[in-house]
């Protein structure tokens, strides 16, 4: 159990570490590439419109080959399109290996809920948290090591940046073709390939939990995208690297004591209301603070708040999910979800743009923290 735990938080690692690459040298490539506002909004939002567009074939892979080769062939194609970023030349190639590598990593994502299912039915929550917090892990480490060790040993070039941060995912998979569990793979086999795998979209659980995660998603990917151009626009570069840092380290701190606390949290109505709602004092710390120290509490409010309500709505996605259906289940609602929080980007840098203030982009932010205290409520009151 503790080598399969240890392979599904890599997972969860890999399945983050590149596209949370980006943030940290975004103003080096929108300069590079001449990039305008939308067109980072943009490319913010890739990664989550093939999440969304590919969670459906990922549980049709799942049905064919179950959900361990599945898992393989995106941690594979997430790694090389994620290096080959590295040779763009123009805003249009950076965009086409961007949604390869989205790809890959959509059809990781109800691999890893299914295998979740399979080998720790008798302790979702444990598996869930531990899964969780290696995504998270995932989430923290380029945003906080990159700008002070690793671009300084690279030469501060954005494109060896990214063919650093695609080397682990290429590794994870090498140490699931070694180390998966024999009876892991049989279980896998048995369990994980149900013949169907076509969402059930009049099932209201799936547009419920898809809304709320997208929601947190939206929000989570929304300011870690445009808060270094927001600094930037303050004249504070050299906050980028501190703010980001703490925002996401604490996600990881957070999730780690959700290891503990996520079966007893997972019925109760206040996480949603307190944590829900708490990213809206974040969000106005953010653009009404002007010391690092304001600047860095407020983003470790924002992202210890989007990791608690993240882990919940993960259990509770298994937990409301028939255990042959859950690759079903969370497909419909990563295409759901992921939608959302691909427009959501997009249209906090088009109103960036057209209004030419940078708090305008975080305006749909804010709205996004209402509908996940709002229905994770509801959410949470369903049996």
């Amino acid at each position: 159990m503790l080598r399969a735990l240890f392979l599904l938080w890599l997972a969860g690692v890999a399945s983050r570490v590149t596209v949370l690459a980006v943030p940290p040298v975004l103003p080096l490539i929108r300069a590079e590439l001449g990039m305008s506002e939308t067109q980072v909004g943009l490319l913010i939002g890739l990664p989550l419109a093939t999440w969304a567009l590919a969670a459906v074939p990922g549980s049709l892979f799942i049905s064919k080959w179950g959900a361990l080769r599945t898992l393989l062939i995106g941690l594979f194609l997430t790694a090389v399109a994620g290096a080959a970023r590295a040779g763009a030349g123009d805003v249009w190639l950076l965009y086409l290996l961007t949604l390869l590598m989205g790809f890959g990593i959509a059809i990781m994502q109800p691999s890893n809920a299914q295998l979740l299912r399979d080998w720790f039915s008798q302790k979702l929550g444990l598996g869930t948290a531990v899964s969780s917090n290696g995504l998270l892990v995932g989430v923290a480490l380029a945003p906080t090591l990159t700008i002070p060790l690793v671009m300084p040993a690279l030469g501060q070039s954005w494109r060896l940046d990214l063919i650093f941060w695609s080397a682990p995912v290429l590794v994870t998979a090498l140490l699931f073709i070694c180390f998966a569990p024999e009876e892991a793979h049989a279980r896998s086999a048995a369990s994980s390939a149900p013949p169907r795998w076509w969402p059930d979209w009049r099932n209201p659980l799936i547009w419920l939990l898809g809304i709320t995660f997208g929601s947190n998603n939206a929000a989570f990917y929304g300011t870690n995208g445009f808060v270094p151009d927001y600094l930037a626009s303050m004249g504070r570069v050299d906050l980028i690297g501190p703010v980001l840092g703490s925002m996401n380290s604490s996600q990881v701190v957070t999730s780690a004591l959700m290891l503990v606390f996520a079966e007893r949290l997972r019925h109760r109505v206040w996480p949603f209301l307190v944590f829900g709602l708490a990213p809206l004092v974040g969000v106005a710390g953010m653009l009404f603070g002007r010391s690092g120290t304001e600047l860095a509490l407020s983003g470790i409010v924002i992202g210890a708040s989007l990791a608690v309500t993240f882990v919940i709505m993960m259990v509770l996605a298994l937990r409301l999910s028939p255990p042959a259906d859950v690759h079903r289940m969370t497909a419909g609602m990563f295409t759901v979800s992921y939608t959302l929080a691909l427009v959501l980007p997009i249209v906090c840098g088009a109103l960036w743009d057209l209004t030419g203030l940078p708090r305008a982009a975080f305006v749909p932010i804010r709205l996004c923290t209402l509908a996940i205290a709002t229905i994770g409520t509801a959410l949470t009151l369903h049996r």
